[in-house]
């Protein structure tokens, strides 16, 4: 018989078309009331299909009684109950690596956008002001500025490797130095923050990581500072930092997460020193299908008793 398996969050239609043909799926995301698809299905599920954004809850975890495996698609796995998992050994699988590079390159973008006003300036040509008001004001280039990097993992350093031609200093900070690293590594987010121009979070999720980005580190960026946020919108103090995007005391932010996804704050929608992006860093038809891949892999590798 073919395993049975709770899609929570689908996959991308190729791979959903594999699954669909290798295993018994039950549609948790399409059914009308999932609570009764529940009720019927659940001692039969044995793995759950999500992402990073759906996740798994502890209360989901405990109705699923013969559960052995969550498939994740996303690297986050914040939103997904870890501690509940491994109290029943169930096994939790991820999608590293295969989203790196774009996501890398989304904190670009917003860097580059926010910096350079491109959301303003492109306003300014569309509404005819270039040719009644003149030149755009000047701006500030990259080079020579301080990007401070929070979170060096894979996805901090395709960061750092992206706008290190761009002139910049780059220092990090994270929970330790990483080997091999010429940047150099400030253990205190505070002290970083002060010296930065540019701040990218790229750190984790979950409990450990909320609101690392208080009021006290918006602050020390300062008015002429910069946040990028491609992390998870649960790091970042948002009230802390609409308030001093308001008042003037942060320069600029650029942001791909927000707190309250995907009813984000309307405060925001009406600052002129942000740039907005919507949770879309890694969604490329390259990239989310890799990702749909390795979940589609995890699964086989998991039944087949290889490594996920």
């Amino acid at each position: 018989m073919k395993p049975e398996i709770l899609v929570v969050a689908p996959n991308q239609p190729t791979q959903m078309a594999v699954l669909d043909a290798s295993y018994n799926l039950h549609r948790y995301d399409l059914a009308p009331d999932p609570q009764a698809l529940l009720a019927e299905v659940s001692d039969r599920i044995v793995a759950v299909v999500t992402t990073g954004g759906r996740g798994l809850n502890a209360e989901q975890i405990g109705q699923l009684p013969n559960l052995q495996l969550v498939a994740s698609s996303g690297v986050g796995y914040d939103t997904i109950d870890i501690p509940a998992c491994s109290e029943r050994g169930i096994v939790v699988t991820n999608t590293p690596d295969v989203l790196t590079d774009d996501v890398a390159d989304t904190a670009i973008m917003l860097l580059l956008a926010a910096r350079r006003h491109l959301v303003q300036a492109d306003r300014y040509v569309r509404s005819g002001d270039w040719g009644r008001n003149g030149p755009y004001p000047l701006l500030s280039a990259m080079r020579g500025k301080r990007l401070g990097i929070v979170g060096l993992g894979r996805i901090g350093q395709a960061i750092a490797s992206r706008a290190a031609p761009m002139g910049p200093e780059i220092a990090y900070t994270g929970r330790i130095r990483k080997p091999g690293v010429d940047h150099r590594f400030e253990p205190d987010l505070k002290t970083l923050a002060n010296w930065a121009d540019i701040l990218i979070v790229a750190t984790s999720g979950g409990a450990d990581t909320q609101g690392l980005i208080s009021a006290q580190i918006i602050s020390e960026l300062g008015p002429q500072g910069t946040l990028i946020n491609i992390a998870r919108g649960s790091v970042v103090d948002e009230t802390a930092m609409i308030a001093a995007l308001k008042s003037g005391d942060l320069g600029s932010a650029g942001l791909d997460v927000y707190w309250n996804e995907p009813n984000i704050d309307p405060a925001l929608w009406l600052l002129e020193n942000t740039v907005l992006y919507p949770h879309h860093a890694s969604a490329t038809f390259e990239t989310r299908g890799a990702m749909a891949q390795l979940v589609v892999d995890n699964l086989a590798a998991f039944f087949q008793g290889r490594p996920v």
